[in-house]
């Protein structure tokens, strides 16, 4: 599977994908799997340019295909991540309920913690019932980075 690494305005990002979805997302500090080949697609260079324009603040939705491998609960609960919309944020807890797992905020805390594709699936988007800022694969600095400069260019 081919990754390409891009210098963006939170660092170096790998985008990994196969040729019809991009499956993963490394943050400077994640490994990245020695299977991996490295040169650039179409696809890889089109989710770097969608990247780049939410950085900007110009994109708050991306449109490159994800398919990212986990469980059907992780299926679930990243399918409701993506629904947070850009500015806003959510508890673990909420999205427990919203997909009908009342009592699972942990599960949803670790399949959130699973998300292989960051940022594009917006884990960063989900706090604490209490507001705070919880793990984050990029570490809290980048998830407060985030949430900021999605709140400064929402227009709300």
């Amino acid at each position: 599977m081919p990754v390409y690494f891009y210098h963006t305005k939170i660092g170096r990002i790998g985008i990994a994908g196969d040729d019809y979805h991009i499956t993963h997302l490394f943050f400077t500090c994640d490994p990245v799997p020695d299977d991996m080949a490295v040169y650039e697609t179409p696809l890889l260079k089109e989710a770097a340019r969608q990247l780049v324009s939410y950085l900007a603040g110009d994109r708050k939705k991306f449109s490159v295909p994800l398919a990212p491998a986990g469980t059907d609960f992780m299926q679930k609960v990243w399918a409701q991540v993506l629904s947070i919309p850009y500015g806003q944020t959510a508890c673990y807890g909420e999205i427990a309920r919203q997909i009908g797992a009342p009592r699972a905020a942990r599960a949803v805390g670790m399949a959130n913690g699973r998300n292989p594709i960051p940022v594009f699936i917006p884990c960063h988007r989900v706090i604490g019932a209490d507001g705070s800022l919880t793990g984050f694969r990029g570490g809290l600095p980048l998830k407060q980075t985030l949430l900021d400069w999605e709140r400064s260019h929402a227009g709300f």
